[in-house]
């Protein structure tokens, strides 16, 4: 996307810390009245008011357009989306002062900037850290630790407001250059590291938690000395490879995810699963 307002900026800017703290706060409440047509178009007009009102102090016919403008259809991720609104209201400002800046470069820099945040955002808050974090709490938690809870608790609020607060400066500071940026390969490269980091703790915790158990006996011997030496077929497994029948399970719900079976189906075969083994002895704890 190319868009004609990279000139140098002006670097006074309109906005303070104060309004900046404002629009933070609202951005909380984005998924708030969320609805199926617009998306997230509600909360993103509400977050952008403040600015709206610093550009367009006394000019109502103004205010109402802008508002108008921001209740469009929105939706990426509800952290990273703070880029937006700080890239946003760098626009409504250059606007304010006179720059021709339309509705539509507004509207389409927006777009623009949904899918790709989105794709950034969803992989490293929902499929890494949220994980991970959830991972590290739930085996605190295991060992009887009251630092379970508390360790997901403050680790994944205290990103989600770093993310919020320094994605919306970051995004009002660097105004439409941001455009330019995503459209680079920087933020793929930042996604494929946190994917990356993800699945080598996940695949660490994969063998750590996973315990399958298959009892059956394979041999039994008897010494001269009366011991008896049984050999189950889960002690083959774990001479040939320990954790084998763990990543077995893991590569098969894979599969069964990249064919698009349900989650919730594969969860309750493996319900049945286990409770099937247990009931007939080829399964143990």
């Amino acid at each position: 996307m190319s868009t004609e307002i990279d000139a140098a900026p002006d670097t006074e800017r309109m906005l303070s810390n104060r309004d900046l703290r404002s629009m933070y706060w609202r951005s909380t409440f984005l998924l708030g009245s969320f609805n199926f047509e617009r998306m997230q178009a509600m909360g993103f007009c509400i977050t952008l008011m403040p600015a709206i009102r610093k550009f367009y102090p006394s000019n109502k016919t103004e205010q109402a357009a802008a508002l108008k403008r921001h209740l469009e259809f929105y939706n990426t991720h509800p952290w990273i989306s703070s880029v937006v609104f700080g890239v946003t209201a760098a626009m409504e400002e250059q606007r304010a002062k006179g720059e021709d800046i339309g509705d539509d470069t507004i509207t389409n820099v927006k777009v623009g900037l949904m899918g790709p945040l989105a794709g950034v955002g969803d992989p490293i808050f929902w499929g890494t850290v949220r994980p991970v974090l959830g991972a590290l709490g739930a085996s605190l938690a295991l060992t009887g630790s009251w630092l379970g809870p508390i360790v997901y608790f403050l680790g994944i609020n205290i990103i989600r407001i770093l993310v919020r607060w320094y994605g919306l400066k970051w995004g009002y500071e660097r105004g439409t250059a941001m455009v330019s940026e995503v459209g680079g390969g920087q933020l793929k490269r930042i996604t494929q590291i946190a994917a990356i980091t993800g699945l080598f703790v996940m695949g660490a915790l994969v063998a750590k938690w996973t315990t399958i158990n298959f009892p059956g006996v394979i041999s039994s011997v008897e010494a001269d000395d009366g011991t008896v030496t049984v050999t189950t077929l889960q002690n083959i497994l774990d001479q040939l490879l320990p954790g084998v029948a763990a990543l077995g399970l893991t590569f098969v719900c894979m599969w069964l995810l990249n064919k698009k079976i349900n989650a919730l189906w594969i969860i309750l075969g493996m319900f049945v699963i286990g409770i099937l083994g247990a009931w007939t002895g080829w399964l143990g704890l």
